[in-house]
């Protein structure tokens, strides 16, 4: 019999666990770190172990994922896509080896593989005579979303086979991780903050996002990548062991993890786990632990398969980057769109090798759900150089001193009373004249998503605004350079280059101003269509709602913003002020672009620049970019760290362009 207090224990369990499922799988949105995910369904399971009376149908012991959305056609996989068993330390790893062994009935340990978990979104990509037909994410295991035309934007999937005389079946069924770099998920918050759009949690919910997208461009955008990692079906490939099915997947055209490798034994596999736990950071990507598969292919279809895991692979889980401190405050910011955003004030506590002070609240919204307070123990987790974020506060410790989080009424910055636009759960400041507003249009638009004047970042712009030098875009144009020579920092040389930078920005394409003005709703690519439309500032400002709507790829909400921040009399005055100080508007040229015919791979790391805004920068310039080196390739940009690409394009006699010899190609040394 089981107790009815275990019993009401697993129900609520059943029912917590399925709701993160829905967060994480369906709405991309979760509430809680992995580590408390997984320390729940440990619980859960366990209970299941001891009581197998306990276990019902809608288990998320029983599932894998969760439901896919309704907007996109099911497909139902030809085998099922399983998740993984997680580990968590030395110890688990060696019982995951004993129960192998014990399964097979031999002494022997088997060859491993060990493989970086990406923290990405799983899909299945099925080819048939060697052409991508279809293309669907994971869903509940069984049934999936089908996200063909998205997956097509990703460059690192083949859309043909390079089959060249190799044995390939005629249906491949592979499946493999999409992910989005941290230099490409830098990028889109920056764009996405611009536009004054909510911005991702992480990579793995940006990627999530992008292939949800009903426009296959907007996927195409985002900068989405590939690892291959698997075939539904081991007996149609003409492999005996993942290590040889990794090559074979290269050559037809697969990207393949490089840090994949092969290891004999457990001192192997916890060598690697170490090597990759220290490079974690210094990847372009995300990755959350370590896969361990057996290699032999013949030993896993022993093995085979529980309800919901392969017995023969595990997930060795990288040590949480979270921490345990108290929130001692609220600070409310006032960002560029008007939006308030709280962020907690903390005890400093070190979360992987970073003092952590500050971190988000999100909006008032989460802050009920949370029920948060001042003067709460909360657990936060940050990721990257994201800014880090309170997951949940510790109940137990409450003292019964902790006051409730209260939301201003009024703009702490103007005093304006706040409102919250319907269907919106963000409050915001709507007066224009608002000084915080005022300050971020003035950050964002000489910044590196606006006009990027080199010389004034941030601080630079708040001090100019507290000096009473600029007080609106124009003024920044009639800076002088005895002005700034005086300021505290600068000198007659930082002087000189700032005014040197803004004498090159003078002169601007269309799009980049457009993207400089932090119109709300307009970003990067929405600029870039309004330039590519109306050709002329003088169209865009007689444009009506309407007119804006006649362009492919503006909606409603972007059409009616611009129609607004157009027809303000502020707006044409500011303009009128702009062009009057002698800035030129350049309209889109039809002519060749600069970069044409050149084809471009990075290897390395820029100090300067991310490598997805260098990708960018050779794109709109004409060039080509490829992720591996071939005899197409014509210039290969070697940043620090350069890998042996460099030494193979060397080899081949293919130009190379050290960082500063890049820069000055670009015009930007």
């Amino acid at each position: 019999m089981v107790p009815d207090d275990i019993r009401e224990q697993a129900r609520k369990l059943r029912e917590e666990l399925n709701y993160h499922n829905y967060r994480y799988y369906v709405l991309d949105d979760p509430v809680i770190a992995d580590v408390e995910y997984d320390r729940l369904f440990r619980r859960l399971l366990e209970l299941e172990e001891r009581y197998p009376e306990l276990v019902t149908p809608d288990s998320p012991t029983r599932r894998v994922g969760g439901k896919p959305l309704d907007r996109f056609e099911e497909v139902r996989h030809i085998s099922p896509m399983l998740s993984l068993d997680n580990i968590f330390d030395r110890a688990e790893l060696k019982e995951f080896d004993e129960k192998l062994r014990r399964y097979l009935k031999s002494d022997e340990h088997p060859t491993y593989i060990a493989e970086p978990k990406m923290d990405g979104l799983a899909v299945e990509l099925v080819y048939e005579q060697g052409v991508f037909v279809l293309g669907s994410t994971r869903g509940d295991g069984l049934i999936g979303e089908n996200i063909t035309p998205q997956l097509k934007t990703v460059r690192d999937i083949p859309l043909r086979l390079h089959e060249d005389g190799m044995d390939v079946p005629g249906q491949l069924v592979v499946r493999g991780e999409v992910y989005m770099d941290k230099d490409g998920f830098a990028q889109l918050n920056r764009r996405r903050e611009a536009a004054g759009e909510s911005l991702f949690a992480n990579p793995r919910n940006a990627a999530a996002g992008s292939l949800r997208q009903l426009d296959p461009r907007v996927t195409a955008e985002r900068g989405l990548r590939f690892f291959v990692y698997a075939v539904a079906d081991i007996d149609a490939v003409p492999c005996g062991r993942q290590s040889e099915l990794f090559p074979w997947l290269l050559k037809l055209g697969f990207a393949v993890n490089p840090h994949i490798k092969l290891c004999h034994g457990l001192v192997e596999v916890e060598q690697r786990y170490d090597h990759l736990l220290e490079i974690r950071e210094k990847l372009s990507y995300e990755i959350d632990g370590m896969v361990v598969k057996v290699d032999d292919f013949h030993l896993q279809k022993r093995l085979g398969n529980t309800a919901r895991a392969p017995r023969w692979a595990v997930a060795w889980k990288f040590p949480a980057v979270q921490a345990t401190t108290r929130i001692i405050g609220v600070d409310f910011q006032v960002g560029r769109t008007g939006a308030v955003t709280p962020v907690a004030l903390l005890e400093p506590v070190r979360v992987e090798g970073v003092v952590v002070q500050r971190a988000t609240l999100h909006n008032r919204d989460e802050i009920e759900r949370k029920d948060l307070r001042i003067g709460d123990t909360v657990l936060i987790q940050r990721a990257g150089d994201v800014i880090p974020e309170v997951i949940k506060p510790v109940v137990e410790q409450r003292t019964g001193k902790e006051k409730p989080i209260v939301f201003p009424k009024n703009c702490p910055v103007c005093g304006h009373p706040l409102v919250r636009p319907h269907g919106e759960a963000v409050i915001r400041c709507v007066n224009p004249h608002c000084p915080a507003q005022r300050l971020q249009s003035l950050i964002h638009f000489v910044g590196k998503s606006g006009v990027d004047i080199e010389g004034l970042g941030k601080k630079a712009v708040e001090q100019l605004m507290e000096k009473g030098l600029v007080h609106d875009i124009p003024d920044f144009f009639r800076l002088k350079k005895e002005d700034l020579a005086l300021l505290d920092g600068w000198g007659e040389k930082s002087a000189e280059n700032v005014i040197q930078a803004i004498a090159k920005a003078r002169r601007m394409p269309l799009a980049r101003f457009l993207g400089a003005l932090g119109i709300r709703y307009v970003g990067e690519v929405t600029a870039q269509l309004l330039a590519a439309h109306f050709a002329t500032l003088t169209d865009i400002m007689a444009a009506k709602k309407e007119d804006f709507l006649n362009v492919e790829g503006i909606g409603e909400q972007a059409a009616g913003s611009l129609e607004d921040y157009f027809s303000d009399p502020s707006t044409k005055a500011m303009i009128k002020e702009l062009l009057a100080e002698g800035v030129t508007i350049l309209p889109p040229s039809d002519g060749e672009k600069p970069l044409a015919g050149r084809i471009f791979l990075f290897t390395g790391t820029l100090a300067s620049m991310g490598r997805n805004e260098a990708k960018q920068i050779v794109k709109e310039l004409g060039g080509q970019v490829v992720s591996g080196l071939s005899n197409r390739v014509t210039d290969l940009v070697a940043g620090e760290k350069a890998g042996s690409k460099l030494k193979k394009a060397k080899e081949r006699g293919i130009r190379i362009l050290r960082e500063k010899e890049f820069l000055e190609m670009l015009g930007r040394a």
